[in-house]
């Protein structure tokens, strides 16, 4: 199965890294309208398998789509390709400079892992698959064992755009199947030149070892666990304790805190402010229900990482309403967060914990004790910034993206987004896996040197 889509991927490749970029754009244009054609199927179809609203999943084809038509554009505009160009300097003394010109060509077939908990925009026709094929590379998808009636109809409405536009077989192919040495063998495979993928960080992990251990490396790019921090500094909590709680209950119980986003930790310096703030935060947790999780195993594995969570000690637990421990808050001291290494690693799940700090100084020990995120949080005043400026520079350190005043949760598809972060939260921080940036994750450069016009790739002619 892996052998037969490799190889027609391999084949693939050629003929269609050669294609122009109209051509490009078109094929890209074509999923898109192929997944709009699949109208209502899809999304009662998905909700069947993920548990995930028609609302929910209607707003996730629209981002599907609509990331699908932006690389389009990015695919015809092609100055993704970072072209640069020095002209020869022939009189030059001592030595002449050559005619050097830079571009960007596509790496080769890319193996894509789906996710589970975007069953459309981060799945079979995805942002990693839109942004490999938008750079000229075949993909061979790896399907989430989660929705695989959601991923057939996906991937046959890709088949039937690449039909449409006539190009190879092999430009997309999908394989199934929930062992992991599938996942293995495909990232092994000497034909797959890079791979994406999007879980967990055991997973991931593993992948990428493979990845790095194969007799011609690859490159790999995961996004994994990220604990998403959000800081509550003192004038903004004197100013909007309740606002901020309430929008922070929201965040993390957002999607049953199945997003990758999700705020995991909120770490303030202990106050009356602070304590109205977790008053607050505690009464609207205990009174939220949420929605069911994507999987059996997902809320297994949450449920037990909460438990354990709650056998530590100095540690408050508050749980929402229902059977499950759904959502769950918990309370703790800057020292047993700090002493408890369990606490530093994500849970994929409806949870966070509330961290009281003695002083600004523990809140600035709590940040460089925290492992790599794709976001943090400052919820405060300018006056709060200039007064943790120091804060400021050690979560430029730990993560991909800071946000001021709002929440981590709901990305932006564009091309100022950073959608990666330091390990755990990336195996590679260089990179985004949303937004038009995460095209050049499928390039690498060639240098032409005095090459004759009619030779050279047309946008450095």
């Amino acid at each position: 199965m892996i052998d037969n889509a490799v190889s027609a991927a391999e084949r693939a490749f050629e003929e269609y890294a050669e294609l122009s970029t109209l051509k490009v754009a078109a094929f890209l244009d074509q999923i898109a309208e192929e997944i709009v054609g699949l109208g209502d199927s899809l999304i009662k179809t998905a909700c069947e398998e993920t548990a995930l609203t028609a609302d929910r999943l209607n707003g996730e084809r629209t981002r599907t789509v609509n990331q699908l038509r932006l690389f389009a554009t990015v695919a015809r505009d092609g100055t993704w390709k970072d072209v640069r160009i020095e002209p020869a300097l022939p009189d030059r003394k001592p030595l002449r400079r050559p005619d050097l010109r830079r571009t960007l060509i596509p790496i080769g077939p890319v193996a894509v892992w789906a996710a589970s908990n975007f069953p459309l925009a981060f799945s079979v026709a995805g942002g990693d698959t839109a942004s490999a094929l938008a750079a000229g590379c075949p993909v061979i998808l790896k399907a989430h064992p989660g929705h695989p009636k959601t991923s057939e109809l996906v991937a046959r409405a890709i088949g039937q755009a690449v039909n449409a536009c006539g190009l190879p077989a092999g430009v997309f192919s999908m394989v199934e199947g929930a062992s992991p040495e599938i996942s293995l063998a495909l990232v092994r495979h000497p034909v797959v030149k890079a791979g994406a993928f999007t879980g967990s960080l055991r997973a991931g992990r593993a992948l990428f070892d493979a990845a790095s251990a194969r007799p011609e490396p690859i490159p790999f790019f995961a996004e994994m666990g990220s604990v998403n921090p959000v800081f509550l500094l003192p004038e903004g909590l004197a100013e909007r304790h309740e606002s901020i709680a309430e929008g922070l209950a929201q965040s993390v119980n957002l999607g049953v805190g199945q997003f990758c986003t999700c705020p995991g930790l909120a770490i303030g310096v202990a106050s009356g402010d602070f304590d109205r703030f977790a008053a607050v935060l505690r009464s609207r947790f205990a009174s939220t229900t949420t929605g069911k999780m994507l999987t059996p195993a997902i809320t297994a594995a949450y449920c037990n990482a909460v438990s354990k969570i709650g056998t530590i000690g100095d540690i408050r637990v508050t749980t929402g309403v229902g059977d499950a421990p759904l959502p769950t808050l918990f309370e703790t001291s800057a020292q047993t967060f700090l002493a408890n290494r369990e606490l530093h690693h994500e849970v994929f799940g409806p949870t966070a914990i509330l961290i009281r700090c003695d002083s600004r100084d523990g809140v600035e020990q709590v940040a460089r004790a925290l492992e790599g995120s794709l976001t943090a949080t400052l919820h405060g005043t300018e006056g709060d910034l200039r007064a943790h400026a120091f804060l400021l520079k050690i979560l430029t350190r730990k993560v991909g993206r800071i946000i001021f005043n709002g929440y981590p949760t709901g990305v932006e598809v564009g091309s100022a987004m950073q959608h990666g972060g330091p390990y755990p939260s990336t195996t590679d921080p260089r990179f985004t896996s949303v937004g038009t940036a995460a095209i050049v994750r499928f390039a690498r450069p060639i240098c032409y040197q005095d090459f004759p016009a009619e030779f050279l790739p047309p946008e450095i002619r």
